[in-house]
Formats: structure tokens, C-alpha cells, sequence
């Protein structure tokens, strides 16, 4: 199976596991673009990404942009990646970087699309008294949580189980879900099924990622896919 050059797009502790499998799987993770330090704590000190310091942990280099625009697009370009791999990022993949890997993008969503596209989708599942939770790997395409579904999966909701829990328990079961999708991209065996918009709940007015940890709401555009 040859070996791809991933770049990872993630911010969240949420995102942390699957760069962790990436890191140990055969491909090469180029880098892992994260949001800049953000004040925390009562003191307000900036503090570094869950992915910044897991990167730093794994000896991945990091790139900081608060958006993925022309500098950050040019630092991307510079490392020729094969394929993007996006885990809540918390910004808008744009054009021309969109279409900038040979194999575009990938995006981990915590739902079983086409449910509860957009923001904080466990978080909306659990008020609806959905009996599942689910997760889905799928292209990055310019509408919002609209591209074709490369892999699926849905398990039972936990008595009691509430959404910090279930999206801690999501995040490290369906890492393994996603490596899949980049092994069957590198052999070229991957296929996808249209992700069909006639059972899709409406999107949150409040999405800013794919995988949304209640981020606020991103400007929308046509040529612009969240992430």
C-alpha cells in the first residue's frame, strides 16, 4: 500500500486520537494545522491546542492559523501533501486548498450523516432522544456536510450517557474509522455513498466545524467548506 503525505487539520482534544493513529499508522503526517493558543483559565494565560501539544508530543510539525488563508494555503502547498485529514479544526476550507491534495480532504463528523449536520451534533442527538450516536468519515466538498460518505458507523446511546462523555467515547472508538478511509484511499479501493439530503436534519445555524465542539457561526460561502 503506498504511503501518503496527510496533512491534519484539527483543534479540540476531540481531534487528538486520530492524529495519535495517524502518527502510528504507515502514512507520513507533514504537519498538523491547529488554531493559535487561546486564553484559559481564570488567568487568561494562552495555552496551546490539545492537537498543538499532542503534535509537539509526536514530533509532528505545527502550523498555527486562526484561518486557513492565502499564507496558510502557501505553507500547506509547500509540503505537497496527498491528502488532507480534518477532526474539528474550527474554520473554513477554502479554495484553492480545498482541491490542493491529489486526494482532497477527509472530515471525521460525529454523527451518522446525513443526521445532525453542522455544529454540535452528539450535543443536539441527545436532546432529540436519538436511541444512537454515530459517526462518519467523508469528503470535504464546498456545501456543508454534503459530501459522499466513505465509512459509517452508529452505536447505542448509554444509559445516562451525556455529551462530553459520549463525544470523549466517539473521539478514541472512531479514530479507527477514519485510518480505514486512508488505507482504502492509498490502495485505491475507497468508495463513498452520496450523502442523501432528504433525511438530513437542518443544519446549526452555529456551525463553525464539521466535528463542532459549540464553536460560534463562520461566515457561509459556496466556494468554502466547513471543517
Amino acid at each position: 500500500m503506498p504511503q501518503l503525505r496527510i496533512v491534519f487539520a484539527g483543534t479540540p482534544a476531540v481531534a487528538v486520537p486520530t492524529l495519535d493513529a495517524l502518527a502510528a499508522s504507515g502514512h507520513e503526517v507533514v504537519a498538523a494545522v491547529t488554531r493559535p493558543p487561546a486564553p484559559m483559565g481564570r488567568k487568561r494565560v494562552l495555552t496551546p491546542s490539545p492537537v498543538a501539544d499532542a503534535a509537539e508530543r509526536l514530533g509532528i510539525p505545527v502550523v498555527e492559523a486562526a484561518r486557513l488563508d492565502a499564507d496558510a494555503t502557501a505553507r500547506i502547498s509547500a509540503l505537497r501533501p496527498d491528502l488532507g485529514v480534518v477532526v474539528a479544526y474550527g474554520g473554513l476550507v477554502r479554495e484553492p486548498l480545498l482541491s490542493l491534495p491529489e486526494h482532497g480532504w477527509i472530515n471525521l463528523h460525529f454523527s451518522a450523516l446525513p443526521a445532525w449536520r453542522g455544529a454540535a451534533p452528539v450535543q443536539r442527538a441527545l436532546i432529540a432522544g436519538d436511541a444512537e450516536l454515530g459517526a462518519s468519515v467523508f469528503r470535504l466538498v464546498p456545501e456543508l456536510d454534503a459530501g459522499d460518505v466513505y465509512a459509517l458507523r452508529s452505536r447505542p446511546v448509554a444509559p445516562g450517557e451525556t455529551a462530553g462523555a459520549a463525544l470523549d467515547s466517539l473521539a478514541a472508538s472512531e479514530a479507527d474509522l477514519v485510518l480505514g478511509v486512508v488505507d482504502a484511499i492509498a490502495s485505491g479501493t475507497a468508495t463513498a455513498t452520496p450523502s442523501s439530503a432528504s433525511r438530513a436534519s437542518r443544519p446549526s445555524s452555529g456551525s463553525r466545524t464539521g466535528a463542532s465542539t459549540g464553536a460560534g457561526p463562520p461566515p457561509r460561502s459556496t466556494r468554502a467548506c466547513a471543517a
